[in-house]
């Protein structure tokens, strides 16, 4: 029984529970990858209906890039702030590592061309008149329902869109209302606005943590990136109530989990100048008795 209870007891440990949380959240991020790339395979057989050519991938697929380079980028961050020793960050695993961050940032930087590029599509339309629009049922014509999900022409959406003015896609058999097509548009910006604001951010977390290796991150200096980064993540948390409000589900709950994961990446960092200020701290007491 005093196995057990010793067990149980590590189990049930704040830090324990703190870490099953955090990987939780992680794991639930990595499961939102394959949601998103759903969305993009699905949007993709529409608005490329020819295949899509390897120079476009950026634009079919920027949700998917985009999740998967961030989830390099978060676990190189766990694995720089929270797991590795900080004595064991040089060598051949710096470079490791170097190669890895180098690789992530440019799948994020193609990702965000993406979202630039398929906000262009959507900006690019024509008007769109035909005589009997239920005559287009079956004949492989789409209609925008939101960003990244243009569903087949059939009896219930003509139906709903018959006598309404209609905007074509330009280069595609994509129709819709100026206000359907607005809305896609207005969320493509959000997704241009929330990746540029988190591309300042993870340069700000390189900043601190590539300062903290050299010992060079001071508390003053911590504090005005965090409140920096507090104004960038206030951003962010607007941009998925938006998603929440007038977007999908799936974008304001990848949105929150991120959120909630890169609380961990500011809390390890956090942590670990603390350790290394509290080991200075040690190492100068000596010093300043004998000086004394």
């Amino acid at each position: 029984m005093t196995k057990v209870h010793s067990a149980l007891v590590r189990a049930m440990h704040p830090h324990t529970l703190f870490r099953v949380f955090k990987y939780t959240i992680y794991g639930l991020l990595t499961l939102n990858l394959l949601f998103f790339f759903q969305e993009d395979l699905l949007a993709s057989r529409e608005v490329f209906a020819a295949g899509v050519a390897w120079d476009r991938l950026a634009e079919a697929f920027s949700s998917t890039l985009d999740t998967s380079a961030w989830l390099l980028l978060l676990w190189l961050f766990e694995l720089e702030t929270a797991i590795i020793r900080d004595e064991d960050l040089a060598g051949a695993l710096k470079w490791v590592l170097m190669v890895l961050n180098v690789a992530a940032y440019l799948f994020i930087l193609w990702a965000f061309y993406g979202y630039i590029t398929k906000f262009g599509v959507l900006s690019d339309t024509l008007p769109f008149a035909v005589d009997d629009l239920c005559s287009l049922v079956g004949s492989g014509f789409t209609w925008v329902q939101d960003l990244d999900q243009y569903p087949p022409l059939d009896a219930g959406a003509c139906a709903a869109l018959q006598g309404q003015v209609l905007f074509q896609i330009s280069g595609t058999e994509i129709i819709g209302t100026a206000d359907a097509i607005r809305a896609a548009r207005n969320l493509t910006i959000i997704d241009i606005i929330n990746a540029a604001d988190w591309l300042v951010i993870v340069a700000l977390l390189e900043v601190e943590v590539y300062l903290q290796v050299k010992g060079l991150l001071t508390d003053r200096l911590l504090l005005s990136t965090k409140l920096t980064k507090g104004v960038l993540y206030t951003i962010l948390f607007a941009c998925a109530v938006y998603w929440g409000f007038l977007g999908d589900f799936l974008d304001f709950w990848d949105a929150f989990l991120w959120l909630v994961a890169f609380v961990f990446i500011e809390l390890n960092i956090f942590q670990w100048h603390e350790e290394i200020s509290e080991e200075l701290a040690e190492e100068q007491e000596p010093i300043a008795h004998a000086i004394g």
